[in-house]
């Protein structure tokens, strides 16, 4: 358990509470996760429970309480695990085709997160005790390069990244039909699909900026190999934006239709680059094409 105490200064005169604590915290603690601490009473506002849009003045007091991590309530599972990096800030995981990240309904167990909870013990609390460690997702059958935090901190700081857009991320994919285009740029608002809300679709209200730039790298005689980079990174944004244009991805059950040389969607998170918590320095890994997509070659 930790405890912060802070006097409003001038400078803070009707300032947001949530807001004045990130410009305190905001290096060690995210937003998100401050707001949560003020919801459920973890915030006091001269001696009072502070509400999340708490206005503050000069001269209040502020006294914040971060409590311990809760148990995890993940079960840990002897599951083989490819860690590609590793160092007392984070994990990089290269993750198969088929493994779901974190549990959720329809997958208590058996994935990747089962896995990391017995290779290792120490991941961030951030996540919450469902996703502890756990900074960004791949769907269950997009395969490749994940990175997971080890602590609070650096959870915040690879958070802050993806937020900005400021990681690399490269993917290979191999889309139905040929492409005509050498490369492009799609920058298509996405939202949830008004008749399916399991799935993402490009549209024009209740949605959000997506861009996806892609490269050709080779075509053949029904489909073409893709590389794809994310500018930005909504949920199945790439699955969206190829369906949008005629080309989805190969195997794509949800987004085109099963295909007889792939059993799952041919999308590989091929690399990964990020600026590290401790050094500020930029680092990037990445990762062979798995077999059943090399196959498509």
């Amino acid at each position: 358990m930790k405890n912060f105490s802070f006097t409003a200064e001038d400078k803070d005169d009707k300032k947001r509470l949530d807001l004045f604590l990130v410009d305190r915290l905001g290096k060690d603690y995210s937003r998100s996760f401050l707001q949560k601490l003020i919801q459920e009473g973890y915030v006091l506002l001269d001696k009072k429970t502070a509400k999340r849009n708490s206005r503050i003045k000069p001269g209040d007091d502020i006294e914040l309480t971060v409590p311990p991590p809760q148990e995890t309530e993940i079960i840990p599972e002897d599951i083989s695990v490819n860690v590609v990096f590793e160092d007392e800030h984070l994990l990089i995981v290269d993750k198969p085709a088929g493994m779901v990240v974190h549990p959720a309904a329809g997958n208590p167990s058996g994935t990747l997160l089962n896995a990391l909870m017995s290779y290792c013990k120490e991941l961030s609390s951030i996540g919450g005790r469902l996703r502890p460690g756990i900074v960004h997702r791949l769907d269950k059958d997009t395969s490749g390069l994940l990175v997971v935090a080890k602590n609070d901190y650096a959870h915040n700081y690879l958070s802050t990244q993806f937020k900005d857009h400021t990681t690399k991320r490269k993917y290979i994919a191999f889309v139905r039909g040929v492409v005509e285009l050498d490369n492009g740029t799609i920058d298509l608002p996405i939202g949830r699909d008004k008749r399916d809300r399991q799935k993402m679709a490009v549209g024009f209200t209740e949605s959000r900026t997506a861009v996806t730039h892609y490269k050709v790298l080779k075509r053949f005689n029904e489909y073409t190999m893709l590389e794809l980079r994310l500018e930005t990174g909504r949920t199945h944004q790439i699955r969206a934006h190829m369906q949008y244009l005629g080309h989805p991805l190969l195997g794509d059950k949800k987004y085109g239709k099963v295909h007889e040389k792939i059993k799952r969607q041919a999308l590989h998170a091929a690399t990964l680059g990020f600026k590290h918590p401790a050094t500020n320095k930029f680092m990037e890994f990445s990762s062979e094409l798995p077999e059943d997509m090399k196959r498509l070659m």
